[in-house]
């Protein structure tokens, strides 16, 4: 390692400590030829690739290791990665939703996988992403959407087609959840209202469309206008992550890209998940319990 060692020794031992906590085995089989890289390893390299925001695995392999003989066995490795960071990123949601806050947010962002005018001739994620239309425009690739509470920390995640109906996802992806929920108007609904809510335990509160007339109380509103709190997760994972991308040529090339960039997110770059650690978790004082007295 001559270049971003001490960043990458760090990560490493965040990884290692991550491994023996949740149990994950270091190599798939003890007996045998040592492999390229470890499970370790390779599940540090993916996400470092993602905190960095190194473009590609090319890129990624001659800053790390030049001198290695074979690029393919690299790339083969890093993409086994991609079971061990569904089970991190499912370590820190279950985490996450132990003391959450009552206020949550859900919202889906656009993951397209390539440049629309390659829409129609893109082979990788065939099957997977479908062609959906956003206000930036249409797109092809998949969604992405995500719950978060008041104080930050991610509760629920999923990847789905482009073309999902976020209606249908929320509740799916909320379905263990409780509390005072806040979505934008793409979630309007009434049946999707009368089903999600369970009484002093749960609601969900959306925005209205132009053409719709909605009485909404102070409290309502106030909500409403804090729906950006849930934006700076997809504003983060694209920006600084490096979630879109079109590079991966394999599907499971394409998973583990999108898998490392939520893990890059939630273990490095996240204020909250440190805090989680830390045990230093400020709680906000919210007014809104009296939506859902004891």
């Amino acid at each position: 390692m001559n270049t971003f060692p001490t960043i990458y020794r760090t990560l490493k031992t965040t990884i290692t400590q991550i491994f023996h906590v949740l149990k994950l085995k270091e190599r798939e089989h003890s007996k045998g030829r040592k492999p390229t890289l470890s499970n370790i390893e390779a599940t540090t390299c993916a996400i470092f690739k993602q905190k960095q925001n190194i473009a590609t695995v090319k890129s990624l392999w001659e800053i790390l290791e030049p001198s290695l003989s074979y690029y393919q066995k690299f790339v083969d490795a890093i993409n086994r990665a991609a079971p061990y960071l569904v089970r991190i990123i499912a370590a820190i949601i279950s985490l996450a939703r132990k003391d959450p806050h009552l206020v949550k947010f859900t919202d889906a962002a656009d993951v397209p996988v390539c440049l629309p005018k390659n829409g129609k001739h893109h082979k990788t994620m065939q099957g997977l992403a479908a062609w959906s239309k956003t206000g930036k425009g249409s797109f092809f690739g998949l969604k992405l959407h995500l719950s978060a509470d008041l104080d930050g920390r991610v509760l629920a995640l999923r990847f789905t087609p482009g073309n999902s109906d976020d209606r249908a996802i929320f509740k799916k992806m909320n379905a263990k959840l409780k509390g005072l929920f806040v979505a934008d108007a793409g979630y309007v609904s009434n049946q999707l209202e009368r089903d999600f809510f369970i009484e002093h335990e749960r609601m969900l509160i959306t925005a209205t469309r132009k053409h719709m007339k909605k009485a909404t109380t102070p409290i309502h509103s106030m909500l409403l206008n804090l729906r950006m709190r849930v934006e700076i997760h997809f504003r983060i994972l694209k920006r600084c992550s490096g979630l879109v991308t079109s590079f991966p040529r394999s599907i499971d090339g394409c998973l583990t890209h999108y898998l490392s960039s939520i893990v890059a997110y939630l273990v490095v770059q996240s204020f909250v998940f440190h805090s989680m650690v830390s045990s230093v978790c400020s709680r906000s004082s919210f007014f809104v319990l009296s939506v859902f007295p004891s």
